[in-house]
């Protein structure tokens, strides 16, 4: 069995789709391209696809990971475009490696996100997370299936700063107001999403964005202490790669059909 981990996207309007929306779009995109799938056991049996910590419904994403699990070996960049080809256009696979390490789901412990908030302006913005991030605990407050829940959200805040709108979108108009606010948030129980941290803001230094804020994931992965940065968490099944042997089967997998 060869186990391929991928990362895929959430563009434009496919932001809106749901994660049991990527689902049947992925299992589509598996049969079209004639993937040899491993299959569950049981009365049931479902391909062997593990997702991971998945962008919410509404949120754009450049950094979402799903690992396969195949039958035979495949060339991982081979594999990936045909998967990219059967897939809805925003829902992009850009990257796929051969899993030679465990715990992939285990190195997903941060996300870098980006909030674009129109109609604020960026001095606004500034202030906010001035008194947010000034702040000892943020209370804010969630309807969850079991009723409202009330947590923390600014603990799990590693950082949050204001960008420059213009030079993140630079063909935004001018005369418009736009603040960008670059958030590194710890994936914690229960967790922390950047509405929450909306929410928070608006709790504490009354900002209130008159349009929804477009949210969009740009990495998740381990973070580094040191440096104070999110580390890809595909990079150390790459390294195994550069440095391993080939496991057995890697010679048919470079020609065989995906």
């Amino acid at each position: 069995m060869q186990r391929i981990r991928l990362r895929y996207t959430k563009r434009g309007r496919l932001r809106f789709t749901s994660h049991r929306d990527f689902q049947r779009a992925f299992e589509r995109a598996l049969r079209r391209a004639e993937v040899p799938m491993a299959y569950s056991a049981g009365f049931t049996p479902h391909p062997k696809v593990s997702y991971a910590n998945a962008a919410p419904t509404g949120t754009g994403s450049e950094a979402e990971y799903l690992e396969i699990a195949l039958t035979e070996p495949r060339d991982p960049e081979r594999l990936r475009g045909l998967l990219d080809e059967s897939m809805p256009a925003g829902l992009d696979i850009v990257e796929a490696v051969e899993a030679r390490t465990s715990g992939l789901a285990d190195r997903l412990t941060a996300s870098v996100w980006e909030l674009r908030l129109d109609g604020v302006s960026p001095e606004d913005a500034r202030r906010a997370v001035d008194v947010f991030e000034a702040a000892g605990t943020v209370e804010v407050q969630r309807r969850t299936k079991n009723g409202i829940r009330t947590f923390d959200a600014r603990s799990a805040v590693v950082a949050l700063e204001s960008a420059d709108a213009h030079s993140s979108q630079p063909d935004r108009p001018t005369d418009q107001p736009c603040a960008i606010l670059r958030l590194v948030v710890r994936h914690v129980t229960p967790a922390v999403r950047p509405d929450d941290v909306l929410s928070g803001l608006r709790a504490v230094a009354d900002l209130a964005p008159p349009v929804p804020a477009a949210v969009t994931r740009l990495a998740q992965g381990l973070f580094d202490e040191e440096t104070g940065t999110v580390t890809d968490p595909l990079a150390p099944d790459r390294e195994a790669a550069a440095t391993e042997p080939h496991p057995a089967g890697a010679t048919a997998a470079a020609t065989a059909p995906a």
